[in-house]
């Protein structure tokens, strides 16, 4: 779509007016705020590297105070807009199936001992060969995957995994929610080929999909490379001196080549790009059961949840016009044509299009600051230091070993 084209121009602009005005519907508290908020994230040119700059934004005509009183104050109606994303036109695979991807993204707090309800999430690439474990918000987010090399994903909805939260049990209900509203608004029919999900190798994929067995889902997911798997269990064979019959086949190890065997299938194929791509698969392998953009400083997480869906609002709408954006680009950035667009480059367009569709904020009211704090004068109401939680599989709350404390020996436990 280009902006010679009238027909696609005018239907691209509609469905953005459309949405905008379904998101202030979404706002029941402090609405003009809020939305005059994530237009000045639209509209600001680079990284938001502070909260109260989007302030000085021309898009955003209040003050910094009812910046922040939107935040930690305002409400958003979450289901409705869950629901209004997801009525949205999506990405689909060549074979018209949806693809979908869910994934853990940290909002990394660690120096903020006020703020309640942080986790310890795990980093990657942060030294040479090093993951550590850092306090903040993880944020599940899904999200519907386009074909092809793209930068452009549709976000469909994005859930706060608390202190002590099974991950695999929110990641069940997340999924099986957004599913339902993309059936509900009539994205899947009966018939229509199953919904693709994409996991990455931190969420258990057999157990997600024996809990989402009755959905019209097909998982793939990668597997860790330290991975142990076992072989389905071999035929009862007689044993003189009887025993119990074993319940496992033999290890397959995935950082032992020689455990594998040969496979039960191979295929080969030619790719332009990378070669020849060779895709091996073993049946019937099951694991070994063993015991045992943006990150503004706030400090509430809820505050935290509304800034996420307002985030997720405004990569909405750059989606609904991508085509339509100009490319800005800067003197040393190669020329790419315009459905090729980054977000980011459609983002440094969308001051543009945001007049041709208007706001439905209403004009704020002439105020003036309030007195604030007197200089010199403390704070009498210091906020309280907040403990770390830590986000466990199993749903447990952490509970530090005993022989991890001060002043403790290492105690051994037999089998």
């Amino acid at each position: 779509m280009s902006l010679l084209d009238p027909a696609g121009h005018v239907g691209s602009l509609a469905a953005l007016s459309q949405f905008r005005t379904d998101f202030h519907d979404c706002l029941t508290g402090r609405a003009d705020a809020l939305f005059e908020l994530t237009d000045a994230v639209l509209c600001t040119d680079g990284p938001v590297r502070t909260l109260v700059g989007l302030a000085l934004a021309p898009e955003h005509r209040r003050g910094h105070g009812a910046l922040y009183a939107g935040l930690n104050r305002g409400r958003i109606d979450f289901e409705r807009l869950r629901r209004t994303v997801a009525g949205l036109p999506l990405p689909r695979a060549v074979d018209g199936r949806l693809v979908l991807a869910a994934d853990v993204s940290p909002w990394l707090r660690p120096d903020a001992n006020t703020s309640p309800d942080r986790s310890f999430c795990h980093t990657y690439g942060r030294g040479k060969n090093e993951h550590k474990m850092i306090p903040g918000w993880p944020y599940s987010v899904i999200a519907a995957l386009e074909v092809g090399r793209t930068s452009w994903t549709a976000l469909l909805d994005a859930v706060r995994l608390e202190p002590g939260a099974d991950a695999a049990a929110v990641t069940t209900v997340q999924v099986r929610e957004v599913v339902e509203r993309l059936m509900s608004a009539g994205q899947w029919k009966a018939g229509d080929p199953d919904i693709l999900l994409v996991l990455d190798a931190g969420y258990d994929v057999q157990r997600l999909s024996f809990l989402l067995a009755d959905l019209p889902l097909e998982l793939l997911g990668r597997l860790r490379s330290d991975r142990v798997m076992r072989r389905p269990t071999p035929p009862r064979v007689y044993a003189p001196k009887g025993g119990r019959p074993p319940k496992h086949g033999g290890e397959f190890v995935f950082g032992q080549p020689d455990t594998w065997g040969e496979p039960d299938v191979r295929t080969t194929t030619e790719t332009s790009r990378y070669g020849t791509a060779v895709a091996t698969a073993f049946d019937r392998l099951h694991p070994r059961l063993t015991r045992r953009w943006s990150r503004p400083k706030l400090r509430s997480p809820e505050a935290a949840d509304r800034w996420t869906w307002l985030v997720i609002a405004a990569h909405t709408q750059l989606r609904l016009v991508r085509g339509l954006a100009a490319d800005l680009r800067r003197p040393w950035e190669r020329p790419a044509p315009p459905n090729k667009l980054t977000p980011a480059r459609v983002r440094r367009g969308f001051r543009n299009l945001r007049t041709a569709v208007g706001s439905p904020a209403g004009a704020p009211k002439p105020t003036k600051a309030g007195p604030g704090r007197p200089p010199g004068l403390k704070n009498r109401r210091p906020a309280a230091v907040r403990d770390v939680g830590r986000v466990l599989k199993t749903g447990e709350p952490y509970s530090r070993p005993a022989h991890h404390k001060q002043g403790t020996k290492p105690r051994r436990v037999s089998d």
